[in-house]
């Protein structure tokens, strides 16, 4: 059967049979749903995408995320159980419907999340097979699991989607819940074998948005190779019920979006790197 792709803004339902269990993973957990890469657990799907890489994709958003973001509009993600439990081979059979299509519209596959390498084995199956189907590839990653990426894999993956949380390592470490060190080496990495990256940073009022960070992250942004574009994502609450329904403390209750006098700063920062700024 089809996965139904809940809408990326927030206003998705939980799969039929999913329940919500918080104490499933710690925050850093590695994990895998099946060390074969065989079977994997999927949240949702995407079939007409236009925001996750080039041209038209399909977007398969995986379970299981290690990083606890306090403005995630998709908690319920978090962990594998959120998701159904299926295989490669029903994955690609779906897939397979609109590769044709996919390809005519200069498009392909984004994996997403969650965070797609928590299931590392199911993910490079899936890439390898699109790759055999002639598709682009792409992974919107936080990149905290980067070391997973070598081989094989990482030369299935035409496009890093990379989220960089904040340069300042406290402010990182109070959005995320874990050390920044492993995605900024994850980056490092990317760059010096010269892999295409979108870079994407959300700007939080009150949280991400400090003059000397956005600098900070600007100018390692404007040292890695590779880099085709970089991505301000405005903060938004959209996602907030999901936190109420599972439980979870919404610290960013009162924080508003960034208006537009915060929006150009940041982007003039970017932008006065030499980075194309969208």
């Amino acid at each position: 059967m089809p996965f139904e792709r809940p809408p990326r803004v927030g206003v998705d339902q939980p799969l039929a049979g999913s329940r919500f269990d918080l104490h499933v993973e710690e925050p850093q957990a590695e994990v895998e749903a099946d060390p074969d890469g065989l079977a994997g657990y999927v949240h949702s799907c995407e079939t007409c995408g236009t925001l996750d890489g080039p041209g038209m994709r399909y977007v398969l958003f995986l379970t299981g995320c290690q990083l606890r973001c306090q403005y995630c509009h998709n908690p319920d993600t978090w962990h594998l159980k959120h998701g159904r439990r299926t295989t490669v081979q029903e994955v690609m059979a779906e897939i397979g419907k609109y590769a044709d299509f996919l390809n005519r519209y200069k498009g392909g596959v984004t994996v997403s999340g969650g965070e797609p390498l928590v299931q590392t084995a199911f993910l490079a199956r899936i890439m390898r097979r699109c790759k055999e189907l002639g598709l682009h590839t792409a992974l919107d990653t936080n990149g905290y699991l980067g070391h997973r990426v070598r081989g094989s894999l990482l030369e299935d993956i035409d496009l890093f989607l990379l989220d960089l949380k904040s340069w300042d390592r406290d402010t990182y470490v109070t959005v995320t819940g874990v050390e920044p060190g492993p995605t900024f080496d994850f980056a490092r990495r990317l760059s010096e074998v010269g892999k295409p990256m979108w870079i994407r940073f959300v700007l939080v009022p009150g949280l991400t948005d400090a003059p000397e960070n956005v600098e900070g992250l600007a100018g390692f942004v404007a040292t890695l190779n590779g880099v085709e574009r970089v991505e301000i994502l405005p903060f938004h609450k959209m996602g907030e019920y999901k936190w109420q329904e599972l439980g979870l403390d919404y610290k960013l209750a009162d924080t508003e979006p960034p208006d537009p006098t915060l929006l150009n700063r940041v982007r003039q920062q970017f932008a006065a790197h030499g980075l194309t700024v969208v």
